[in-house]
């Protein structure tokens, strides 16, 4: 009988946090790179270089890949033999998660974001802390106790998908019919993970532990399926890259690196099917606890990464948004490459909101607060850290703020916006409406970004947390126009034209 130590339990659940917060699975590292290396579309090769330099800098600076620190999940399998030694502390599997949580998000040498709402349908208070977790637990033959742990981001985690099909219908055929309309947000090129069978919530979770098996599409396919979840695998992964939809959703060859499957029994009325993507920030280890100790995490070897710096390509314009006009806003085409430079304001989801609320009473927007002829960035970054101007501050998925659009750009004064992925067409007829512009930021290259940022302040809502309007202070700011004045979206061109190129 194993006996394993809640502080050994805990501490071991804290440092894996870390580690992922960090450092990219090798097997991800090498399939980006794969990807990268074959890519044909300009944009999306752009993206992925992006997204595999700021894997390199995050691993060697020990700070997150992603700005979205993401909500912390545990598998915690427990061999029917072990038993767990809580002392005096008499904790729950769920409660030394949390501890180990609380201790990784808080540490302050990388603090991580504190994502986690309390309250979800009322008042959404942040629990400061990225606690609870969400923990499956498993009981088990043996005497050891293995863990899983994955910090799942926001963007993708949003476009996780569930349906009841008939019996006799096609998986592939619904997952070609639902990926386009997850758009961008997952910040592909990603992997999918899909869950089949048992019932609704059953293909869930089969669907989350698909996510966390080694990536091996290119080996499965050099010595071919062995069974049907085999064929199944490799048809999907064909189809989907046929879509064209690309990396951050611009057109290009690769838009999943992977799928994943899992499968279950299930009632002879049911066909249940779930899919979750993993994006461009996919981070999750395993571990194992035997009673002698906390798991030891080995770093990975920084030639694991490809050696690359990010340069912009030579026909990029820089652009002094200090000083800009509607005219030279007006000048910008879909696909330019701009490097941004000067004062950009920040918001997302909980800012417009509080705006919304301002504007509609009648108060107006408090002192200091103006967004006449500005650009705001939808960004919550994470706390900075010794002498950096911020932590962590890639963009957040911009569709959640397509409600807002019309009303920041008629009623503010508002002049641009930056994101991450696709507009709607309501954004877009208003972009196009106010001949304003939407620029794209790469998803998953938060680190790289915040490089860029040379000095940071809250100037409204501080109480928000990472959700307050800061001014960011940037240098050569790289983005692509994305939605230019007369509402044109890259993100509709670009994969209309890979698709036919890859038909």
């Amino acid at each position: 009988m194993s006996v394993i130590k809640a502080e050994d339990f805990i501490e071991s659940v804290a440092d894996a946090f870390q580690y992922i917060s960090y450092y990219h699975p090798k097997d991800f590292v090498q399939a980006m790179t794969a990807a990268y290396e074959k890519e044909e579309s300009p944009a999306a090769k752009d993206a992925m270089k992006q997204i595999l330099v700021n894997s390199r800098m995050a691993a060697m600076g020990h700070r997150p890949v992603c700005q979205d620190t993401g909500i912390a999940m545990a598998i915690v399998e427990i061999g029917m033999d072990a038993r767990f030694d809580t002392g005096a502390r008499d904790m729950t599997v769920q409660e030394m998660v949390d501890e180990g949580v609380r201790r990784a998000y808080l540490n302050p040498d990388n603090p991580l974001r504190a994502s986690v709402l309390m309250d979800p349908a009322g008042k959404r208070t942040n629990s400061k802390d990225n606690t609870p977790a969400v923990v499956h637990i498993k009981m088990v033959k043996g005497d050891k106790v293995d863990v899983t742990v994955a910090a799942k981001g926001g963007g993708s985690e949003n476009k996780s998908k569930f349906v009841m099909l008939n019996p006799s219908d096609s998986i592939v055929d619904w997952v070609v019919e639902t990926v386009p309309k997850m758009g961008a947000g997952w910040c592909p090129p990603g992997i999918l993970g899909i869950g089949v069978g048992g019932t609704a919530e059953k293909a869930m979770l089969l669907a989350k532990e698909s996510l966390m098996d080694p990536i091996d599409m290119q080996e499965l396919l050099k010595r071919g399926p062995q069974n049907r979840v085999e064929e199944l695998r490799i048809e999907i992964y064909e189809a989907v890259n046929k879509l064209g939809i690309g990396a951050q959703g611009l057109g290009g060859i690769t838009t999943v690196m992977d799928v994943k499957i899992n499968d279950w029994p299930t009632h002879a009325a049911s066909k249940p099917v779930a899919m979750i993507p993993n994006c461009a920030a996919t981070r999750h280890i395993h571990f194992t606890l035997d009673g002698t100790g906390p798991a030891k995490l080995t770093p990975p070897s920084i030639e694991d990464w490809p050696n690359m710096d990010y340069e912009a390509s030579e026909d990029a314009k820089r652009v002094d948004i200090n000083n800009i006009s509607k005219q030279e806003v007006a000048s910008w085409k879909p696909g330019d490459v701009l490097l941004l430079n000067g004062k950009i304001l920040t918001g997302r989801d909980a800012a417009h909101k509080r705006i919304k609320d301002l504007l509609d009473s009648g108060k107006g927007l408090p002192d200091g607060l103006d967004f006449k002829n500005r650009f705001i960035y939808y960004v919550g970054p994470v706390d900075a850290v010794r002498d950096e101007a911020v932590g962590p501050a890639g963009p957040t998925t911009a569709t959640r703020m397509d409600k807002f659009t019309d009303m920041m750009l008629s009623q503010t004064g508002l002049l641009g916006m930056i994101g991450k992925a696709e507009r709607g067409d309501v954004a877009i007829e208003s972009i196009k409406k106010h001949q304003s512009t939407y620029l794209m930021a790469v998803g998953g290259a938060a680190y790289l970004v915040s490089k860029a940022i040379k000095d940071s302040k809250v100037v409204a809502f501080p109480e928000l947390g990472m959700e307050a309007v800061y001014e960011f202070d940037v240098e050569d700011m790289p983005v692509t126009v994305a939605v230019d004045s007369q509402g044109e979206s890259v993100h509709k061109t670009g994969p209309a034209i890979w698709k036919v190129k890859l038909s």
